[in-house]
């Protein structure tokens, strides 16, 4: 087994923590509490935080302390309300006992594997009046999205919370490698692998944030700042990334998926 050096990414002190593998990365507008990792220092995109959530820190590790993190050690991120959490794990998971069931080490058994990812989410199960009310665009087009829980798949979900049409348009702005792909992943998949938590190696890690950000760059070009409003279109940038990371890992790395845990806190 090797231990797992975890980013946890927070706007709000972190007390319940305890384990010296998880290093407390501070993204909120006050002064961050001692100890923490800033990212407003350096190479870094900390003005855009408010759009752009833990992808801030993700931002400036690439750009500032990437390059000095041995190339065989396991690096991992997750955030303040979400952890990766142990296999054996099945108790109710609160802050009183998180330490306990955290994430620590990659596993021998695990060699085959470059990443692990979160336990996906399915994003079924909405109600038809919600539907109606927010993907009545989409159902003009196609009634049929209504009956048929296939169609209500990661793009339909994605234009229903953040703007008919926006994730169409950004996937025409990746690379030419990953565009069609990205697409047919969207549109015939029903869950994802949410809230841009992994792990995984320096080489990997380099790679994903040299396709990620670059891309968003553009999507700004597009979407801009100025008009989006409310918390479902503010985060587009991060829920863009969320959803491009559940392709990205399974197209270019041999994955594990991984319980992941919600704290109240």
């Amino acid at each position: 087994m090797k231990n797992i050096k975890f980013y946890c990414v927070t706007n709000k002190p972190v007390n319940f923590l305890n384990n010296p593998c998880y290093n407390l990365a501070w993204v909120g507008k006050n002064d961050s509490p001692p100890g923490y990792i800033k990212c407003n220092n350096g190479e870094n995109i900390f003005y855009k935080e408010q759009y752009y959530s833990e992808l801030t820190f993700h931002y400036w590790y690439w750009k500032n302390l990437l390059g000095s993190e041995n190339s065989d050690d396991w690096i991992g991120f997750c955030q303040r309300r979400r952890y990766l959490v142990k296999e054996n794990a099945n108790q109710k998971i609160d802050i009183n006992n998180i330490n306990k069931n955290l994430l620590i080490e990659f596993k021998k058994e695990w060699h085959e594997f470059e990443s692990l990812i979160c336990n996906p989410i399915q994003i079924l199960g909405a109600k038809k009046i919600k539907i109606l009310k927010r993907g009545w665009k989409n159902i003009l087009k196609d009634p049929s999205i209504l009956f048929n829980e296939k169609k209500q798949n990661i793009s339909f979900h994605f234009d229903m919370h953040h703007g008919y049409g926006n994730l169409d348009k950004a996937i025409m702005l990746l690379e030419n490698e990953d565009r069609d792909d990205f697409e047919d992943y969207v549109k015939t998949n029903i869950k994802f692998n949410p809230h841009i938590m992994f792990v995984s190696k320096k080489e990997i890690i380099d790679k994903w944030f040299n396709s990620l950000f670059p891309w968003l760059e553009r999507c700004e070009k597009k979407f801009g700042f100025e008009n989006l409003k409310g918390y479902d279109m503010q985060r587009i940038y991060a829920y863009l990334a969320e959803r491009y990371l559940s392709f990205w890992f399974k197209k270019y790395t041999h994955f594990k998926e991984q319980p992941w845990a919600f704290i109240e806190n």
